[in-house]
């Protein structure tokens, strides 16, 4: 009479649908430097279990759009509080005018403005 079953009571399990991302496989650029970065970290994620190779190697594939620069400011506000450790950007940093001072921090990247360069080692920081 007005009684549903257990099952029509239970809500229904709905899947995921939208647009499928495509992923780049393999690394566009022609640079030979860039490339070996990638078939290392690659090898280096697939051989380890770290979280880190699997993150390098996938930022290392995307193509130059997509890998967009960051600005000194967002480095440094980033890196607040975490002293003794490297900032890793898979990227170009990029220098900010608005910030007067900055901190002495240790930074990787893939390419330097000339003037974020400087200021990061005139700060007594390393690139």
């Amino acid at each position: 009479t007005g009684q549903r079953s257990q099952e029509d009571r239970m809500g229904i399990d709905i899947q995921g649908g939208g647009r499928v991302k495509k992923r780049v496989r393999v690394v566009k650029s022609q640079n030979p430097y860039l490339r070996l970065l990638c078939k290392l970290y690659k090898f280096m994620a697939r051989r380890t279990d770290s979280k880190f190779n699997a993150v390098i190697s996938k930022r290392l594939n995307m193509t130059r759009r997509t890998r967009a620069p960051l600005s000194l400011q967002k480095l440094i506000s980033n890196m607040a509080n975490k002293e003794g450790k490297v900032a890793c950007i898979v990227g170009t940093v990029t220098d900010d005018k608005r910030i007067y001072e900055v901190p002495a921090i240790t930074v990787c990247a893939l390419k330097f403005t000339e003037s974020a360069r400087a200021r990061i080692l005139k700060a007594g920081g390393e690139c």
